[in-house]
């Protein structure tokens, strides 16, 4: 422990070591001396992104989370191209205080079933007044009947023709007064919503950012630079998902992880690169040569940090969801852009102001200045003190810490997934007040039905096994009515009154029967009610789809791809920090604690949004006891890549003590120390941005930045602070073993400069 005491302090009176020449200092000097240059291409560039990206949002697509080539897909495709049927896109809800068979409302409610019929793009429009009055679409209460319309097209073109026809529907409609709702005005809602969210998360945590930063670099000047990268890489992701969405479909859900995932790091990187270049100014460097230090120090840190977090958002690439490949494509590309520009465009212009990096320093007036700050020897900061404490008794500290880590997590074990319907929409919204309506005033799930397609069935087939089969179909437990080219079945009869999907079932081979049941789709009653339908003797191939159906399909398809996620995460970090550091163990250290550090925030994420606790710190949503099947993915690639962020910076300045003294006491609390205020300052950047997100009506968006800025506050401090100090402490030299043959090949092949 007494080695401690030969920690080091760098200032100005230290010999300067000279800047090597060759490398990313190299180039360093190179954007110094072409300074204007850099800058010019940068804003030539600008000018001609910012009106080619600025409209991405409005061509993405929405849909992208079905399975492709799976049953549901296969089922609901073939009823879109064979029979242009299926279950409806969007429900409208004609309501009245009146008896809805009075002769002004059905007249009304023909007319408007019939005027939409009429629409383009309109493939089916049936109601409740043009189907012999069918009680499933009548309410408890006699004042409501529902209207099913089905649209033609794939997801963006069924989204073009509902976004023209529901602004003309919905309203006073004679006596009528009409709501829409289903799949599609949900989606809409959650669309436009999170349109909203982001634009007023953006102007929440921009003030907050630029007072963090001033905080941290207490100049204006010095504050502005990592904020003009970071929008920087923000604009450029727009233009490469523009790009990407001339060859590949894109979500537009992606667009929310671009602009915070770009913010925070662009941040971040940038941070790490100012401060070392006001580091080098302050040792007596020239301004080229503190560059051409930063560069090849911070700088080579950022890109190899850059390089982990991009592999870590790589692994949702294995998932064949494009919405799920989305958010990888526009990750990757805003790391890629927000580390070029922190190496490359940060330079040029810290060329450009010199020594005016510390130019408008708030900190005089509170008295403070830099070099007050830089008199300050590494043994008497906070984060130094912190390490040596945590080493002097690493196991009680590593134990107590890993223990409530643990205990936090263990909510997780009972969490259940589904999939997002209108309740992930505030309560004012319409979309989510006509389907409460719905879940309220009928018995049935008529928006949402099971769609049973039977391809091959032959003409005589249909005629003298569909009807059985449909009977069969109706007497399962929690199937209320089955709709069939022969009829309408109940409980095993058949029953007079056809079902709103009955008008057309027949193709020139094979049928579909609608499978309509009391059960909700997304809950764990309506996946068994597809499992049980599949598992039905049938006269011929059976294709089941629908809401229901896709979330089982989706759910088997995660569960089957999510090992190969996780194991190319962990295989890739390995590899990576190996070349990064020589060693072994540290590899394995970073991938245990960076898993340790998530299961407080997967447990947070069961006790807040799938119980209910706490809504009146993160804002009021509605509890369904279920979460949302592909945040926790998102959440976890997203908050792995992140933590290997602040490891990466971490073990930069500990391996370059290390090196130095061959001390692993000195040089832990060293690295720690050095990187400590700065990491503190990035993680509560980052958080602040994803927090801005907490404010969103939209309960998966909210879960996401709630989430993800707990495992980012976590891993800044329980993880860093504590159970990196402790573990390497206890490995000692261990640390920085590695078997021979492998520490020849790191020799030759390792990232050192």
């Amino acid at each position: 422990m007494g080695s401690a005491s030969t920690v080091r302090s760098e200032t100005a009176s230290e010999a300067v070591p000279p800047v090597p020449t060759r490398g990313l200092a190299r180039m360093g000097r190179w954007l110094a001396r072409r300074r204007l240059l850099v800058l010019l291409v940068t804003l030539a560039a600008l000018v001609v992104a910012v009106p080619f990206g600025s409209d991405v949002e409005s061509r993405l697509s929405e849909g992208g989370i079905t399975v492709p080539a799976s049953e549901s897909a296969l089922a609901d495709e073939l009823l879109n191209t064979r029979f242009e049927g299926g279950s409806p896109h969007l429900v409208f809800i004609a309501a009245s205080d009146k008896d809805i068979d009075s002769a002004p409302l059905s007249s009304e409610g023909t007319a408007l079933t019939e005027q939409l019929a009429d629409e383009p793009g309109v493939v089916q429009s049936a109601s409740y007044w043009t189907l012999g009055k069918a009680p499933a679409l009548r309410s408890k209460d006699g004042t409501t009947g529902l209207i099913m319309v089905r649209l033609a097209g794939d997801e963006d073109q069924v989204r073009k023709t509902a976004a023209r026809i529901v602004p003309e529907v919905v309203g006073d409609r004679g006596p009528l007064k009409v709501t829409a709702t289903g799949v599609t005005a949900v989606r809409m809602e959650i669309e436009k919503r999170s349109e909203e969210d982001l634009t007023k998360a953006e102007l929440l945590s921009g003030p907050l950012v630029l007072i963090i930063l001033l905080l941290v670099f207490g100049s204006v000047v010095a504050a502005s630079t990592p904020l003009a990268v970071g929008i920087l890489a923000v604009i450029g992701s727009f233009v490469i998902l523009r790009l990407l969405d001339m060859v590949v479909q894109v979500s537009v859900f992606s667009v929310n992880i671009t602009t915070a995932l770009g913010l925070g790091l662009a941040i971040d990187y940038s941070l790490f690169i100012v401060t070392r270049y006001r580091e080098e100014l302050a040792r007596g460097r020239t301004v080229h040569e503190a560059i051409a230090q930063s560069v090849r120090t911070a700088g080579r840190t950022v890109l190899f940090s850059a390089l982990t977090v991009a592999v870590s958002l790589s692994a949702m690439l294995v998932f064949p969801m494009y919405h799920l490949r989305s958010f990888a494509y526009s990750g990757i590309a805003v790391v890629i852009l927000a580390a070029l520009g922190s190496v490359i465009i940060l330079p040029a212009l810290l060329a450009v102001l010199g020594h005016r990096i510390d130019a408008l320093n708030v900190r005089r007036l509170f008295r403070r200045n830099a070099k007050a700050a830089a008199a300050r020897t590494d043994r008497e900061g906070f984060w130094h003190k912190l390490a040596m404490a945590v080493m002097r008794r690493p196991l009680p500290f590593a134990l107590t810490v890993a223990a409530v880590l643990v205990a936090l997590g263990l909510p997780f074990l009972r969490a259940e997934f589904g999939d997002s319907d209108d309740r992930v929409l505030p309560a004012s919204s319409p979309a989510h007040q006509g389907a409460q309506i719905l879940r309220e005033q009928f018995d049935n799930r008529e928006g949402s039905p099971l769609n049973v397609v039977l391809p091959d069935i032959s003409a005589r087939a249909q005629s003298t096994e569909l009807a059985g089969y449909a009977k069969q179909l109706s007497t399962v437990p929690g199937i209320t009515r089955v709709d069939a080219l022969t009829g309408s079945y109940s409980e095993g009869r058949q029953v007079a009154s056809p079902g709103p999907a009955s008008s057309r079932f027949e193709a020139d081979q094979g049928t579909w029967l609608s499978v309509v049941s009391d059960t909700e789709p997304y809950s764990e009653r309506g996946m068994d009610l597809v499992g049980t339908v599949r598992a039905q003797p049938a006269p011929g191939t059976v294709l089941v789809g629908g809401q229901a159906a896709l979330l089982v399909d989706s759910k088997a398809t995660l569960a089957d791809k999510l090992p190969w996620a996780l194991g190319l995460i962990a295989a890739s970090t390995m590899v990576l920090l190996f070349l990064f550091t020589g060693s072994l163990l540290i590899p394995l250290k970073a991938i245990v604690l960076n898993l340790l550090s998530l299961t407080a925030t997967f447990g947070a994420m069961v006790y807040i949004f799938q119980d209910g606790h706490l809504r009146w710190l993160v804002g009021d949503f509605t509890v369904t006891g279920m979460l949302d099947i592909d945040t926790p993915i998102l959440m976890f690639c997203v908050a792995f890549g992140l933590s290997m962020d602040y490891e990466v910076f971490l073990l930069s300045r500990i391996k370059e003590e290390y090196h130095r003294t061959g001390d692993n006491i000195s040089a832990v609390a060293w690295g720690l120390e050095r990187t400590g205020r700065l990491v503190t300052a990035a993680a509560a950047l980052v958080a602040t941005v994803l927090l801005a997100f907490a404010t969103s009506g939209l309960t998966p968006l909210k879960l996401l930045g709630v989430g993800l800025a707990l495992a980012v506050i976590v891993d800044a401090t329980l993880v860093r602070g504590i159970l990196v100090p402790a573990f390497m402490r206890l490995a000692g030299r261990a640390n920085w073993w590695a078997p021979r043959p492998l520490a020849r090949l790191h020799q030759k092949i390792g990232l050192d400069d």
